[in-house]
């Protein structure tokens, strides 16, 4: 059964670190990107509207009224939450504020690897599934949402700060041997979590921010300079091309 907790942990723990990974990625990409694609999407629809007005040509009017409405897409949940919630529910910089804590958005895909060693062995010391009852889970299940905060947003100090708070924290009950079917039960809930993990898993790898991190493992904070410099290029393509059907 240690084995299988401590086997569940790390799982857990590369879930955890790989979805902060995705979830910074995808608001980075939108922070330094966004305005790229939208000059792109700016310089598609007076191109396709440039070429419409020199033929006249119903097909090409057509495709620059389709262009240029995609330039003006209807507001989707962030815009309506007036940056607060997404799709997926409160932003991490929301709920920092309501936990009266320090907003610092994410600088980097993924956070430093001494501020993930500490995340790591955090995590392996007050981790819930350790708990042995109730009250114990829950104080655990409330001190780990505030270190997965911490993380989110590669915060070292506050990581190190709640390290001190754990040690100084009151001592684990004396463990006691189980019955054997209380052993049987944990363990039946120990592969069901996992099998729930694996889902989570599964479904942050497939998708589209999952895939582009994937490409670049070692380091996903270059891949967003490749991708700016490829969407610079592009702009200036067409800029260029804009210019000539305009001059």
């Amino acid at each position: 059964m240690r084995a299988a907790e401590q086997a569940l942990i790390e799982f857990e723990i590369a879930v955890e670190t790989f979805r902060v990974e995705v979830e910074n990625f995808s608001r980075l990409h939108h922070q330094r990107l966004g305005p790229m694609y939208a000059r792109l999407d700016e310089l598609d629809a007076q191109i396709a509207e440039a070429v419409a007005a020199r033929t006249g040509d119903p097909e090409d009017i057509r495709k620059a009224r389709e262009a240029r409405a995609s330039v003006l897409p209807m507001p989707n949940v962030e815009e309506l939450f007036h940056g607060w919630m997404g799709s997926d529910g409160l932003f991490p910089e929301s709920q920092a504020m309501l936990a009266e804590q320090s907003v610092q958005p994410p600088q980097k895909v993924r956070p430093s690897e001494e501020t993930r060693k500490v995340y790591r062995d955090l995590v392996r010391k007050a981790h819930p599934d350790l708990a042995r009852d109730d009250a114990e889970r829950t104080r655990r299940d409330a001190f780990i949402a505030r270190v997965n905060m911490a993380y989110g947003r590669g915060d070292e100090a506050a990581l190190r700060e709640l390290v001190r708070e754990w040690e100084a924290g009151p001592a684990p009950a004396e463990e006691r041997l189980s019955e054997s079917e209380e052993l049987y039960a944990r363990l039946e809930w120990l592969a069901e979590r996992k099998e729930m993990l694996a889902a989570v898993a599964a479904e942050l790898e497939e998708s589209a921010i999952g895939a582009m991190i994937k490409m670049a493992p070692q380091d996903p904070d270059a891949l967003l300079d490749e991708i700016a410099e490829k969407l610079l290029a592009d702009v200036a393509e067409r800029e260029a091309y804009l210019a000539q059907l305009v001059g």
